[in-house]
């Protein structure tokens, strides 16, 4: 639950086990990756949940029944580099017909403005609920960027998805995108003068890949 309108905490014990073992600085590289394909699962179903699903006949090996099935709901996953790869594989998983794209961001180090330095969107995102990902909800900077272009796109339905998110983060994206549904494992106390979350899980990018 969230006191902010838009925005689904999944407070489930076995995603908060594992978003505490993903905040500790101890944590290695693979299992670190490891961890944050299993909590993508976890954030997955909840983020999923009210997908549209249709009656079908299907015939069990004793008798025939009645059976529901997704009705055919069009996704695609956007992840926000590189980061958001680490989510991204997790969503596959449990959706694999969706189609992915893509959006180089990264923050300048002086303005914290977001630059885009790469894009490549599926066709037709007006037909597709769009879930877009990145683990970290910090600034807002490169949510607000990313669905921005989603939405220059002609994207009509899009989610966020994340593991940790700042209050002031969450307020700039539903201050330009009310409509936007924020999905997180938990909300973090506050950002500090370098665009961090704290306690944040650090950074996500390094953190999955193993740099620096």
């Amino acid at each position: 639950m969230s006191n902010f309108k838009n925005v689904t905490v999944v407070d489930h014990p076995l995603v908060q086990h594992k978003l505490a073992l993903l905040r500790d600085k101890n944590t290695s590289t693979r299992k670190f990756r490891e961890l944050m394909h299993e909590v993508s699962l976890l954030l997955g179903y909840e983020l999923l949940r009210d997908m549209p699903m249709e009656e079908v006949d299907v015939e069990t090996p004793l008798e025939k029944t009645k059976a529901k099935k997704l009705a055919g709901k069009k996704l695609c996953l956007i992840s926000i580099l590189r980061a958001g790869n680490g989510l991204l594989e997790g969503l596959l998983d449990l959706a694999p017909a969706a189609r992915v794209g893509h959006i180089g961001l990264y923050r300048d180090p002086e303005t914290l403005i977001p630059v885009e330095y790469f894009l490549k969107f599926p066709d037709d995102l007006e037909k597709r609920q769009v879930i877009i990902m990145n683990p970290v909800l910090a600034t807002g900077g490169s949510a607000i960027a990313a669905i921005g272009r989603a939405k220059d796109y002609d994207a009509l339905d899009v989610r966020f998805l994340c593991l940790v998110a700042s209050p002031e983060g969450i307020k700039q994206v539903h201050e330009q995108f009310p409509d936007v549904k924020i999905f997180t494992a938990a909300i973090d106390r506050e950002i500090n003068a370098q665009g961090n979350l704290l306690p944040g899980i650090g950074d996500a990018g390094d953190r999955i890949f193993g740099t620096k």
